[in-house]
């Protein structure tokens, strides 16, 4: 489990990004939203070490961040951040996969069988040869994920993973993301993207000027006047509630409960 307690983080200048934000998850899907300076990157970065509390603690499984390394805790928690090419600097996809499991002292054969296992899980087998920077939008997400995934960390942090994807790109990533969880990973969503949360969320985290102002169901967290937040509903809901259908999460239960209708 992931356990943020109390924290408070103030930067340089004495501004305040976090205050007294305190939440827990573990194997679930949690979406983190909130307007541009809301505090959402910074949390992100406290749950591997990235950086240390002002005031509060985070707990990683146990562990608390001030005490251990981001090395350390990088093999519990997996941050993929917003832009996937900040991450490469090998010369193909097997290499770039491998770095992060020959630093962790596997021999050439357990490397070799992490990297097969990884590129299957994303769905880029066959890509071992590719240059990284020749791949697309949503093969460099999925890549990025691979390289943490290679990890094998039980927690896993996806900044705005779908973001300026086209819909076929946005769609094989979040394939991967539901995949993962169904395998157990414990998934914070970091997005300003509504139909993301949606569709793949079962718990929204709300932060606004560095405070937690809600924390629960998708479905309670659409009930809110969002507006208010600078963010908004996804037009499938919003078409869902001028025609009394309730609460739908995905076309398909769309169409069930129009067909109910007709």
């Amino acid at each position: 489990m992931i356990e943020v307690r109390n924290l408070w983080h103030i930067y340089e200048g004495r501004k305040i990004a976090l205050r007294d934000v305190s939440l827990a998850f573990e194997n679930e899907i949690v979406a983190l939203v909130g307007p541009n300076g809301s505090g959402k990157t910074t949390l992100a970065k406290h749950l591997n070490g990235l950086l240390k509390p002002t005031k509060g603690e985070v707990i990683v499984d146990g562990l608390n961040t001030r005490e251990h390394s981001v090395a350390e805790l990088s093999r519990i928690v997996g941050y993929v951040f917003q832009n996937p090419e900040n991450m490469f600097f090998e010369e193909n996809v097997f290499k770039e996969v491998a770095f992060g499991p020959k630093n962790l002292g596997l021999s050439e054969e357990e490397i070799e069988e992490r990297v097969k296992w990884v590129l299957k899980q994303v769905n880029l087998e066959g890509y071992e040869e590719r240059h990284p920077y020749g791949l697309s939008g949503g093969e460099k997400q999925r890549l990025a994920i691979a390289c943490i995934l290679a990890m094998n960390p039980k927690y896993l942090i996806l900044d705005e993973p779908t973001t300026g994807l086209d819909e076929k790109s946005a769609e094989s990533v979040k394939t991967v993301i539901k995949k993962l969880y169904r395998e157990g990973h414990g998934i914070l969503l970091i997005t300003h993207e509504m139909e993301l949360v949606l569709e793949l969320a079962e718990r929204v985290v709300l932060l606004y000027e560095g405070q937690k102002l809600f924390d629960g169901s998708v479905g309670e967290f659409f009930a809110l006047n969002l507006r208010d937040y600078y963010l908004d509903k996804p037009e499938i809901l919003k078409i869902s509630e001028n025609l009394n259908l309730g609460f739908i999460r995905s076309v398909g239960d769309f169409l069930t409960k129009l067909e109910e209708l007709l």
